[in-house]
């Protein structure tokens, strides 16, 4: 049957349908990401990492300190590790609103002298500019990932944002963890070398994890719905058996929220290893399974 196009009412939302066509179609050919704007000073830098055998030295490694989120002492710091020391991967989810679905990830590494980095991909931001979900859908920022000391990025979302943080250690061999770090660092690398966009549905926080385990394992973690509400990735790893937890599905979240510890060790100034020895202190002796508030 034809379309009654001669209904002016229907004329005119084709004609809007094509005009909005056409400007995505414009927005897609003629927006390019780039890495020379007016940053915010927290995220004016941009990682870069060097491996030579099993030496890893990294640059921009972001480990502020925090009076607010508004007010802050920045300060990058070159950092060497050692790959064959890995020895942990861990997973943070930070609910960030009314209703579970948006939340911010990322991970952090062990390493066998008690030290941890952690790996963040983020929108970044310029100056004055706010982050929108929906925005984040039309090529309106850059993505980034952000190095930094767990003080820096546990304690900002716990201390200073007041947020919940959930923290959990990963299934994960030494072997499984360095080739995620490594995945992660091919990453940042990357998009220092070439900016990329951030895109709310595709390539956000949780997605830039999830790219790296499927390039390693493929299959591994299926596509879903809660890798796009990142408030319920913990769910889907829980799911997946990516969680080292013993623990019932009903009880295993509230066991692994440390944003009070985070706060507590602040609050003591506890840095570097001590800070994060003390977020896992619930479960130090023993295993996450028998781990209890």
């Amino acid at each position: 049957m034809p379309i009654p196009t001669s209904f002016p009412a229907l004329r005119v939302g084709l004609l809007i349908m094509a005009v909005v066509a056409m400007g995505w179609g414009a927005l897609v050919l003629l927006v390019r990401p780039s890495g020379d704007r007016d940053w915010v000073p927290e995220q004016a830098r941009m990682p870069v990492a060097t491996m030579a055998g099993d030496g890893l030295r990294l640059v921009n490694v972001r480990n502020a300190r925090y009076r607010s989120t508004s007010d802050f002492d920045l300060r990058w710091e070159s950092r060497e590790y050692r790959l064959d020391e890995v020895d942990s991967a861990w997973f943070i989810v930070e609910p960030f609103a009314d209703w579970r679905g948006p939340a911010h990830t990322f991970v952090s590494f062990g390493f066998r002298d008690g030290r941890h980095l952690a790996i963040s991909a983020e929108v970044r931001k310029e100056v004055g500019e706010t982050y929108s979900p929906l925005a984040g859908l039309f090529r309106q920022y850059e993505l980034m990932l952000v190095l930094g000391d767990e003080r820096d990025l546990i304690g900002l979302r716990a201390a200073h944002r007041r947020d919940p943080v959930h923290l959990y250690r990963l299934r994960a061999t030494p072997a499984q963890a360095r080739a995620l770090l490594l995945a992660l660092l091919e990453k940042a690398n990357a998009l220092a070398e070439r900016p990329a966009f951030y895109n709310t549905l595709s390539a956000n926080c949780t997605t830039t994890i999830v790219d790296a385990v499927d390039a390693l394992a493929p299959g591994t973690i299926p596509m879903s719905w809660r890798t796009r509400l990142p408030g319920y990735s913990d769910d889907l790893a829980f799911d997946l058996g990516l969680i080292d937890t013993d623990l019932p599905r009903d009880g295993y979240r509230e066991v692994h929220r440390i944003d009070g510890l985070a706060r507590d060790a602040e609050a003591a100034g506890l840095e570097g290893k001590a800070y994060s020895a003390a977020i896992r202190s619930r479960w130090a002796g023993s295993t996450t399974s028998s781990a209890s508030r």
